[in-house]
């Protein structure tokens, strides 16, 4: 496992090899294991030279019965350690199930600069690969192969010849695997990630299947799939006829030297060079030496497979800050401070450049713009769910980074554009899967937070109410009820903060007079809140209104003083000016 090795080193809390070396005493107990199996191999051919050179001979019966027995409780030891090594990987996969699933899963829903792609498309997937290869054939064969020496030296007991066969042939067999690992090794990486990139396009397009439906696209994106599995098979069937090749003919030699192994020992025992028995014992070493080589040969294309994942998920682990343990702050009260927001790392890719925003509890400001102008990048940046490229967050004076992710989530209430309602029970949804508490007290802080959404009368008319069970992105609802529950979820426990993007897209003017009451409710009991919304009614209820165009602060002021300066040419608020009615009404 040494070119499986990372920079970090084994002691490192953080590495993937640190982790890894946690299962240590799994592998060590199985390499030890792997010895005795090995030694006890021998038995049977141990058992059939002396059946050949010495039973026979003599006639005797009562040593070949001495003999059996001996064998027979070899063979019981082989299968009891075999059993014993392979409850050993087993127990390995578990641990490694066990320590590195959830950080791994926790390193990928920490990857919020959009870079997770380049990283590790399936980070899961991979993970898959390299458990299975450290727990599986391959590893078999890593183990067995040192031993082949073992069985060169006691050819070499029973004659020098023997030895000098199987030591050639296991060199050609070594030259063959190395060979196979140089001409493929490029391309299994590159059959890899057609092979990511092909099931990402089919899930996105499965993903996306009413759309296509609808739009005519089927034909289309049927087309393009097939194109791009004939791309992935493509290098796939490359990489399948250079190790085939290597396959067979790695195939082809061993089976010739254990042959003429037999063949020699047969020559050796004509010239009185060796005993009748050592004939078999030759062809059995011969084969037991240079059959776990074959068996890297062939396992070659997983191991590549395995390297690949590994460095991949390395990489993607230590690309995230150690979460440790921060000290634990009071509860927000909601003071949010937005300072030197930026979003770009050039000018051509900048989303949002030196934005500020200042928002003091029970405070409303509504964020209008056009288009592109980054209204949603900004909320998402408050929201925790994105880290900017420069300037930082703070929340009651603290940055974000200072909270524990899901302890300061807890104080913010989050409805973004994309609902992102999950596979669970509507209650399960709106309680954000919480189990941290009394099931009683979750399921009234449920309802009262259905309530706070106007959205309490129509989950009960749902089948089975607050325990109708959805699908993912909240299939079985349309987007008006999405919306209502998305709603709920983000007033679940009374969060000091709330962030509503588009908060009334899906709603009739009925909802839209519910939403209203809903932001005065949370407005009254001191939560602050940032509102998206093309449809200005809830300038109504809002106490400010930042301006963004281009990525940039165009105004920042009360409600009436940027509605006032609404025509001038230097502010340009487009918005603002249709809202004058809204807030007159």
């Amino acid at each position: 496992m040494k070119h499986l090795r990372n920079t970090e080193g084994p002691d490192s809390p953080r590495g993937l090899y640190g982790t890894l070396s946690k299962c240590r005493p799994h592998f060590l107990g199985f390499g030890i294991f792997s010895g005795l199996l090995n030694l006890l191999f021998i038995v049977p051919m141990l058992y059939m030279l002396q059946v050949y050179d010495r039973v026979i001979p003599t006639r005797g019966g009562g040593t070949l019965l001495v003999l059996t027995a001996v064998l027979l409780g070899g063979l019981a030891a082989l299968a009891t350690i075999d059993l014993i090594r392979s409850r050993l990987l087993v127990r390995a996969s578990l641990r490694l199930e066990r320590e590195l699933a959830g950080p791994l899963l926790r390193a990928t829903l920490a990857k919020t600069d959009g870079t997770l792609d380049a990283i590790a498309r399936q980070p899961m997937r991979d993970f898959d690969t390299l458990r299975q290869t450290l727990t599986g054939p391959t590893l078999l064969a890593l183990c067995d192969a040192p031993w082949a020496p073992i069985y060169i030296i006691i050819a070499a007991v029973i004659h020098p010849l023997l030895a000098l066969l199987v030591l050639v042939g296991g060199a050609a067999l070594c030259a063959m695997a190395w060979l196979n690992g140089r001409s493929t090794g490029s391309a299994l990486r590159g059959a890899t990630e057609a092979a990511h990139r092909a099931y990402a396009s089919q899930e996105q397009v499965v993903a996306g299947a009413e759309n296509v439906r609808a739009l005519g696209m089927c034909n289309a994106m049927v087309r393009r799939q097939v194109r791009e599995r004939a791309s992935m098979l493509a290098v796939q069937t490359r990489v399948s006829f250079l190790s085939g090749g290597y396959l067979a003919g790695s195939k082809f030699l061993r089976l010739t030297l254990q042959s003429l192994a037999l063949g020699l020992g047969a020559w050796l025992a004509i010239n009185n060079k060796i005993s009748a028995g050592a004939i078999f014992a030759a062809s059995f070493l011969a084969g037991r030496a240079l059959q776990p080589i074959e068996q890297l040969l062939t396992a070659w294309p997983s191991l590549a497979r395995a390297t690949t994942a590994y460095r991949k998920l390395s990489v993607l682990l230590d690309s995230v800050t150690p979460s440790g343990a921060p000290t634990a702050l009071p509860d927000p009260t909601g003071r949010v401070h937005v300072e030197q927001v930026t979003v770009g790392r050039s000018a051509a890719t900048r989303i949002l450049t030196n934005v500020n925003l200042i928002l003091e509890p029970g405070e409303v400001v509504t964020v209008v713009g056009p288009s592109g102008a980054g209204k949603s990048t900004l909320m998402r940046i408050i929201a925790g769910g994105l880290v900017p490229d420069g300037g930082l967050v703070r929340i009651d004076g603290a940055k974000l980074s200072d909270w524990d992710t899901d302890r300061i989530g807890a104080f913010i209430g989050y409805l973004p554009q994309s609902i992102s309602l999950f596979a669970g029970t509507v209650k399960e949804n709106i309680a954000r899967f919480a189990s941290d508490c009394d099931p009683m007290i979750i399921d009234r802080q449920v309802v009262a937070a259905a309530r706070g959404a106007m959205a309490h009368d129509m989950i009960l008319r749902l089948p089975n109410g607050y325990d109708t069970m959805l699908g993912w992105e909240g299939e079985g609802l349309s987007a008006g009820q999405s919306q209502k529950i998305g709603l709920a979820r983000a007033l679940f426990r009374d969060p000091p903060v709330l962030l509503f993007d588009e908060p009334n897209a899906h709603l009739d003017a009925e909802g839209d007079a519910q939403l209203l009451r809903t932001i005065a409710a949370a407005k009254a009991r001191g939560a602050s809140t940032v509102i998206i919304a093309h449809r200005l009614s809830v300038l109504s209820v809002s106490d400010k209104i930042l301006v963004l165009r281009d990525g940039r602060v165009e105004a920042f002021a009360a409600r009436d003083e940027v509605i006032a300066h609404a025509q001038k040419p230097s502010l340009q608020v487009d918005a603002a000016m249709v809202a004058k009615k809204a807030v007159n009404q």
